[in-house]
């Protein structure tokens, strides 16, 4: 077997990936551009929003919002939200619900049968509400080299690959940083999780790439997107730093980061996952953050 090193070395030195991770991304057939385009955005991404980081505004208030400022989708939703999400034709854009915690994820053997068995629940859910993505975590290192870690992950998720492939459901694992949000976060790296993703060889699993903590963690955004987009799923944005709005008060450069993401093809959701940094104006920033991401 060729040493996880050479992989990842191997993975990030490969050009010409094919287009299209994000036709597998789409989830719902709501069509988050259609609903864009109503609202005079220019329908080349489809835009969503994650729940928890508008936690203090009703479920009912955040789907309104959504609709207004032109969004397809909500994301990080579970089965107890998606009626209320459909109510005002909203797709769950990534569905959630199944994993156990951040920390504990598939690189822990111990709680391989557990999370497969929920896992088995979840996908069965998510194909019959209509949705297409469900997160998931590789949990915390916890002493394991990355070798042991990938390799622990692959034995875990070969057990619901099969599944998730024939209910048309794909598996997004998410990206998150190590440094300075969630110590000791096993796939912490773009390089380790797309050495994960050849390893598995199925077009039901991808990457959640989240553009603020792999900003903290290795920079690169634009040229990470455009070398390595087949593998990634879905994206998530927010400032660094700070987590706040993805305006010009941080770093990220989030109109040539969609662009970047525009031009491979994607045609899955970009969700906003800031925290509003006054909740007073929370749906404001909302609108805001929407048009600087609309490319």
């Amino acid at each position: 077997m060729t040493d996880l090193s050479d992989r990842m070395t191997a993975a990030l030195s490969r050009r010409g990936l094919f287009q299209g991770a994000g036709a597998l991304a789409l989830g719902a057939s709501l069509g988050g551009a259609a609903q864009a385009q109503t609202a005079g955005l220019q329908g080349n991404i489809n835009h969503s929003v994650a729940r928890w980081t508008f936690g203090d505004m009703p479920l009912e208030d955040l789907c309104q919002l959504a609709r207004q400022v032109g969004l397809g989708a909500i994301d990080l939703c579970g089965p107890d939200d998606w009626p209320v999400l459909a109510r005002h034709g909203l797709a769950s854009s990534m569905c959630n619900g199944a994993e156990i915690s951040l920390e504990d994820g598939w690189a822990e053997p111990a709680i391989h049968d557990r999370l497969t068995d929920s896992y088995l629940r979840h996908i069965d859910l998510v194909a019959e509400a209509g949705h297409t993505n469900l997160i998931l975590f590789s949990g915390n290192r916890r002493g394991m080299t990355n070798q042991e870690g990938l390799d622990n992950c692959a034995r875990g998720l070969e057990r619901i690959l099969p599944a998730a492939e024939g209910a048309e459901v794909v598996l997004q694992m998410e990206l998150l940083n190590s440094r300075v949000n969630h110590p000791d976060y096993l796939c912490d790296r773009s390089a380790w999780g797309v050495a994960l993703c050849e390893q598995l060889g199925s077009d039901n699993f991808r990457l959640l790439y989240d553009i603020y903590h792999m900003q903290i963690m290795e920079g690169d955004v634009i040229r990470t997107i455009t070398d390595h987009h087949r593998w990634f799923g879905h994206y998530h944005t927010a400032g660094n730093p700070g987590r706040n709005e993805p305006d010009a008060r941080q770093e990220l450069n989030y109109p040539a980061i969609c662009r970047a993401i525009r031009d491979t093809g994607f045609q899955g959701w970009v969700a906003q996952e800031f925290m509003p940094s006054d909740p007073q104006t929370a749906a404001q920033s909302l609108r805001d953050a929407v048009l600087i991401c609309d490319v």
